[in-house]
């Protein structure tokens, strides 16, 4: 059964050469093998012919396989095509606008993405006060552009009809990018696209100069940085500079992840934006070039150069590995903290006295600090030598394991003697539970201060809790709640 093959268009040349050093016109190939066909045959070898020199070049002539390639034609082209003679040839650079091409069409194979007509209509732009495009991002049937200070959205293959009460519509139209229609609100992208950051129908960026961090999504744009980070994002964002703003989506926790890295500072922070509690839940210890998510899974890239202190490997990192080392990061491990104030009865002047939390062992007290009293008067008319501002503040609290000590002398983690003693945390009907000794200098007006005093006084305090480097270190941590047992110290 016989087969039919498809073959493509293509054009070729024949090189033929007709004229020998006798006149006669031979085919001698288009090599230049003069001996075929017309050469000696048989037992004796071909003698080859030597081309007259003088007739060497007018012997060759270039035959056009195509059927409609013109008898005798002096050159080969496409045929008429239509062209633009420009007075100025000279390149324009519109910041705020788009121009696009023509289509692939995958049916036919006919591939015109190289094709700017000038003929058609080909360009879009927006309004120039808003800044530069810096992002570009295709959702569906629309086209989202962020300017520096503006969001804007163009239907795609689509135009937006409005009706005389002012009502909007959809229709199909010939053009490939229809009428742009910006979001409400004066916020853009500043010049940090690579804040920019999705998931689903919700897109994350930053407005730099604005000091916002954004969410746009079905309801609009939004501030995210207003859940309790105005100032965060405020001070940060001002010593940002020519800095990078890396956004990324965490798919396996579902937060968007922002690191704000200042040019020639080697300071940064990194934190998570979680949409479970509409808030900013953690601050990470790591310091990644990019991120990204890829099958429930979340990646970051190390950094690019290793400090000649440090540990750091630059490459690509799977984040949240259960068998890795818990607060690792490049090779770094940075151990975990959380930090929190108790705040009661906000007007009354209280005496902390415990601290006891609820969660697994191998958390320790770093710091219980109470809210600053203020700068005093010098006047002794008015009994106040405060000069500085002074507050209180505890020991550290040691770890269930950590502070662990016997009668002999021997402290965690050797071997322990029974019966074993506790310096820190004790535990009590699964809870962990400290008294708070208070560590600070002694203040004017005082009657007794230091290790003589149980807790800290003051109107808040700030506590830091982390994990300790005895008990499993690079395990699992959990920590549920935190309280404090407290009295009033004056009217």
């Amino acid at each position: 059964m016989a087969a039919i093959v498809e073959v493509k268009y293509f054009n070729s040349f024949v090189l033929r050469k007709t004229l020998s050093d006798t006149s006669v016109a031979v085919w001698n190939g288009s090599r230049g093998n003069n001996t075929y066909p017309n050469g000696n045959t048989g037992a004796t070898a071909p003698v080859p012919i030597t081309p007259v020199a003088s007739a060497s070049v007018d012997s060759w002539f270039i035959e056009e396989s195509r059927i409609r390639g013109g008898y005798n034609n002096t050159d080969v082209g496409y045929g008429a095509k239509a062209y633009l003679v420009e007075e100025n040839p000279n390149g324009s650079r519109r910041n705020n606008a788009l121009i696009y091409s023509g289509i692939f069409n995958s049916r036919t194979g006919v591939n015109n993405t190289n094709v700017f007509s000038v003929a058609d209509d080909i360009t879009k732009a927006v309004d120039p006060a808003n800044g530069s495009i810096q992002k570009l991002y295709a959702e569906d049937t629309q086209l989202l552009i962020f300017q520096e200070k503006k969001v804007n959205r163009a239907p795609i293959d689509k135009d937006v009809i409005y009706t005389a009460e002012g009502s909007s519509s959809l229709t199909a139209s010939d053009k490939v990018i229809g009428g742009v229609i910006p979001y409400a609100g004066n916020f853009g992208i500043s010049k940090n696209p690579e804040s920019f950051a999705v998931y689903g129908y919700r897109k994350y960026f930053t407005d730099k100069d604005r000091n916002a961090v954004l969410r746009l999504s079905q309801n609009g744009i939004e501030e995210i940085s207003n859940y309790g980070m105005i100032d965060f994002f405020r001070d940060q964002f001002s010593t940002l500079g020519n800095g990078k703003l890396i956004g990324m989506w965490d798919i396996y926790n579902k937060q968007y992840v922002l690191s704000i890295q200042p040019k020639n500072i080697n300071t940064f922070k990194t934190l998570s934006f979680d949409e479970q509690v509409n808030g900013w839940t953690s601050l990470y210890s790591y310091k990644p070039q990019n991120g990204l998510s890829l099958k429930s899974k979340f990646y970051t890239i190390g950094p690019a150069t290793v400090g000649a202190n440090t540990n750091n490997t630059a490459g690509l990192y799977e984040q949240y590995v259960s068998t890795q080392v818990r607060g690792k990061f490049y090779n770094v491990e940075g151990g975990a903290s959380v930090q929190f104030i108790f705040n009661p009865t906000v007007s009354m002047s209280k005496v902390f006295k415990t601290i006891n939390y609820e969660g697994s062992n191998g958390w320790q007290i770093d710091s219980f600090v109470s809210d600053l009293t203020g700068i005093g008067s010098v006047d002794t008319d008015f009994n106040d030598f405060a000069t500085t501002n002074t507050q209180d503040s505890t020991a550290l609290v040691y770890s269930y394991n950590q502070g662990a000590y016997d009668n002999y002398g021997n402290v965690a983690p050797t071997t322990l003697i029974p019966p074993v003693n506790r310096a820190g945390f004790n535990r009590k009907e699964n809870k962990y539970v400290a008294n708070l000794i208070n560590s600070s200098t002694a203040a004017p007006g005082e009657v007794i201060f230091g290790s003589s005093m149980t807790g800290i006084k003051g109107y808040f305090a700030t506590v830091k809790i982390s994990t300790d480097s005895v008990t499993d270190p690079g395990g699992p941590k959990e920590l549920f709640a935190a309280s404090s047992d407290y009295v009033e110290s004056a009217y």
